[in-house]
């Protein structure tokens, strides 16, 4: 990207002034290197996303922003219903509530050792994974409506984990306002026989060790040492979610015009909030928010019964779980104002600080775990919302921080460029196992495929809207 159209206002921040059709500024957290290797569409798409009705503030690029679907990947904007506000389709993306969950497991990397292989091999039966991939539910009509109102909370009443499980989920499992009527057949019917899988791309489960604890009172909270073991699942609501995204943008951008709304892109295809349209949009994505939190609890379980099987006794509990997929509607701090704002984040996780309200009671004092998924055979982390107590973090970036590393290079590239079944052995030999049913979508996820994740995590450490607290590397994973 070309630092001449932008303005430095801190080593971590820089601005692009408001020209042309821009309402706001657009704003984009990171590293001079990091913003020197993002693509000029980065620019481009943060000032057309400025430009859309009603937007708050700015318009926000983390650190690991890369071109998208309208909105960049790792952008972040708030509207106002009350100012003429917008929802927009490409703002959630395709992968409506893709997220991560960490479990614990209360075992060391020793305990595995001797075991590593088998686990893997059993996780892999247990798991489906790839293009296509069907679990072993089937959903009849009454089930999916029942699955698309109560996510996690249905998921746990059918027996798929524990009430504990859904404290410390995002909306405690379920999002309120999700409208089954609003979801088409065609999504509905994409969705049911996949309840239960990774799906491809870049989802994974992997087993992961605690390798470095950065900042031990968070660390604490989260039950994290050194050493550990844990279990993260990266996935989201799978074909309905791209479903939902493909009908709604179909249609908004047809309705634009009478709503006099004027679309820089068609990708950014958007509905008034306050619209039939809009509402029903929020009403469909909030179900898919809501499969996508019961998919993850039914893999949660099935991980579960895998380690009970190598692990006689052990119970992976959970740390958290989050998405980052979402227009949330959320109440923030804007020129020293509360105001009620419908908070998208595409490719961004939510990074609520110390003394939330919405926090589980354990993890109020540190501040909401952040889970930033690394590149397959890369590190992971764990941040904690907020800089410290009291800082203004949330008011900067409506809560929001990284969700991964963010990819440097398409995946036809990356199949030029590698072979899965060459990098598979190649991971093997530093002791991370990859169980995948496809050698070219390993390929496309090469770990150099991505960006630098532990530059991206400094970055968001750096510039106030997330602590460092744990890094995790990877010691199995379970690829689609």
């Amino acid at each position: 990207m070309d630092l001449n159209k932008l303005r430095q206002r801190g080593e971590f921040e820089w601005e692009l002034p408001a020209t042309g059709r821009m309402r706001v500024p657009g704003v984009i957290f990171a590293s001079r290197e990091l913003v020197l290797a993002m693509d000029e569409k980065v620019a481009e798409q943060v000032a057309n996303v400025a430009g859309l009705p009603g937007i708050v503030s700015a318009s926000y690029a983390m650190p690991d922003a890369h071109w998208g679907y309208g909105f960049p990947i790792g952008g972040v904007a708030a509207f106002a219903a009350e100012d003429g506000g917008v929802v927009s389709a490409g703002g959630v993306g395709f992968d409506i509530s893709c997220g991560v969950r960490t479990l614990l497991t209360g075992l060391k990397r020793a305990d595995i050792a001797a075991q590593q292989a088998r686990l893997a091999d059993l996780l892999y039966a247990r798991i489906p994974a790839g293009v296509g991939s069907t679990g072993g539910i089937r959903l009849d009509a009454g089930g999916m409506a029942a699955m698309l109102q109560g996510g996690a909370r249905w998921a746990v009443r059918e027996g798929y984990g524990s009430e504990a499980d859904l404290a410390h989920i995002e909306e405690h499992g379920c999002v309120a306002g999700a409208d089954p009527s609003a979801v088409s057949e065609q999504a509905k019917k994409r969705q049911r026989d996949e309840m239960g899988t990774l799906g491809s791309g870049n989802h994974y489960l992997e087993v992961q060790e605690v390798s470095e604890i950065f900042d031990v009172a968070a660390a604490q909270a989260y039950g994290l040492a050194a050493g550990d073991v844990v279990v993260s699942i990266h996935c989201g609501s799978r074909g309905l979610g791209h479903q939902i995204g493909t009908d709604y943008l179909r249609e908004m951008v047809v309705a634009a015009p009478a709503a006099g709304i004027a679309l820089p892109d068609r990708e950014l295809a958007c509905a008034p909030i306050q619209s039939a349209l809009g509402q029903r949009y929020l009403g469909a994505m909030r179900a898919g928010i809501n499969c996508a939190l019961a998919n993850r609890q039914i893999l949660t379980h099935l991980a579960r019964q895998a380690f009970a099987a190598v692990f006689p006794g052990v119970h992976l509990p959970l740390l958290y779980d989050v998405s980052h997929n979402t227009c949330k509607e959320e109440t923030h701090t804007v020129d020293g104002h509360q105001r009620r704002l419908f908070v998208h984040r595409k490719g961004a996780t939510r990074a609520f600080g110390p003394g939330h309200r919405e926090l589980p009671p354990e993890y109020v004092r540190v501040g909401q775990p952040v889970l930033v998924g690394g590149s397959m055979g890369t590190a992971s982390w764990i941040l904690a919302g907020g800089a410290a107590a009291g800082s203004n973090a949330e008011e900067r970036a409506f809560g929001s921080a990284c969700h991964g590393a963010g990819r440097a290079m398409s995946r036809h590239e990356a199949t030029r460029r590698w072979q899965g079944r060459a990098l598979i052995d190649e991971l093997a030999a530093r002791g991370i196992l990859i169980r995948s049913p496809s050698p070219r979508g390993v390929a496309e996820e090469a770990p150099l495929a991505y960006k630098d994740v532990g530059a991206v995590v400094d970055a968001s450490d750096r510039a106030g809207l997330a602590r460092k607290v744990a890094r995790l590397a990877p010691l199995v994973c379970i690829k689609g």
